[in-house]
Parts: C-alpha cells; sequence; structure tokens
C-alpha cells in the first residue's frame, strides 16, 4: 500500500495555532493490478512479428559422391556475376562464346528484371520450339568476395519476383569471369 504525505501543516512561528490537517493516503493497490491486468492481456492478444525469409534447398556434401556431373543447354543458361560496389554483369551461354554479353546492368525492374522476364521468355520459346516447354531459364548467380550480402538478397528476390525457378548460387569463377568482374567501368 502507498502511502502520500502533504506535510505537518503545523505552525511553528508566529504563536498562531492551527488545525492539524490529517495525512491523506491515496492506496495504489487497484491500479496495480489493473496494470499487470492490461500488460497480460495486451501480451497474450498481440501476435509478435514473423521472420521472413525464404525457402532455399542446398545439396549435401558428399565427398564420395562419383555422379559425374549434369549438362546443361548453354541456351538456357543465364549467368549473373555481383560484384563490389553494386557491379553486376551477366552473360547469356558460355562465357567463351555467349549468346549475349557479358553486359553491366543495373539492379531493379528497369535493370536486371526486364533483363530476366525477356531472356525467360525466349527460353521458353526456344524450349518449346524442341519440344520439351517445361524446361525454363537456369540462372547462375555468381558473388565475388567483394559483393555485399544485400546484393546477393536483391538478387534472390529478383528470382522469385520474376518466377524463376531454376537458379544456383555458384561462389566459383574461372579466371576469365574474375577479369570481366574486376575490370573497372571506363
Amino acid at each position: 500500500m502507498a502511502e502520500l504525505n502533504t506535510g505537518d501543516g503545523g505552525g511553528g512561528k508566529g504563536g498562531k495555532v492551527r488545525s492539524k490537517k490529517q495525512n491523506s493516503k491515496v492506496d495504489l493497490t487497484a491500479m496495480v493490478d489493473l496494470a499487470f491486468l492490461l500488460i497480460t492481456f495486451f501480451m497474450l492478444t498481440t501476435s509478435l512479428s514473423k521472420p521472413q525469409s525464404m525457402d532455399l534447398s542446398l545439396p549435401d556434401k558428399d565427398p564420395d559422391d562419383k555422379t559425374p556431373p549434369v549438362k546443361v543447354d548453354e541456351n538456357r543458361t543465364m549467368t549473373v556475376m555481383l560484384g563490389a560496389d553494386n557491379k553486376m554483369v551477366y552473360y547469356m551461354g558460355l562465357l567463351a562464346a555467349p549468346k549475349i554479353g557479358p553486359k553491366d546492368i543495373t539492379y531493379g525492374k528497369d535493370g536486371i528484371r526486364r533483363e530476366l522476364l525477356k531472356q525467360k521468355k525466349e527460353v521458353l520459346a526456344y524450349s518449346t520450339a524442341l519440344g520439351k516447354p517445361k524446361n525454363g531459364i537456369i540462372v547462375i548467380i555468381k558473388p565475388t568476395k567483394k559483393s555485399n550480402y544485400r546484393n546477393l538478397v536483391d538478387m534472390l528476390d529478383e528470382m522469385a519476383i520474376t518466377g524463376v525457378d531454376t537458379y544456383a548460387i555458384v561462389p566459383e569463377f574461372s579466371p576469365e569471369e574474375t577479369k570481366l568482374i574486376d575490370k573497372q567501368p571506363e
């Protein structure tokens, strides 16, 4: 129980006698009970924000696995390399004989997203002409050690936005790719 003291009120000087005031008491028990009830109510009724994450399936590392690497049609393959200072370079096909590129490109809807949608459409037409309409574009994302995490997340977001189902994150570079991504723009 809490108490509120208002002072003595008795006269010390002047000889006048004043009537002594009673100390008033404020009972705060009900207010404390109400506060705990409100805290409990809001804790139980509010929903906490759930962390948002993207599902990413990675293969198991098995050193004894002797399965040969899968050959992929280079007409369906797009390689996107992420470099330092938000630099991004892409090419279609193989770097030795690229179908398109290599070209510098920007992030966002007027950059990589537009190119992904365009190439996805062309690859679908190419696959349909071969009689395999379910074979879509394959994107290989290659982040360098100098690229930042945000660029990789932005690229994964672009995969989700454009509906590209088949993509891989590969941190390995050929010497030609390293020269290409490290080249300073003129």
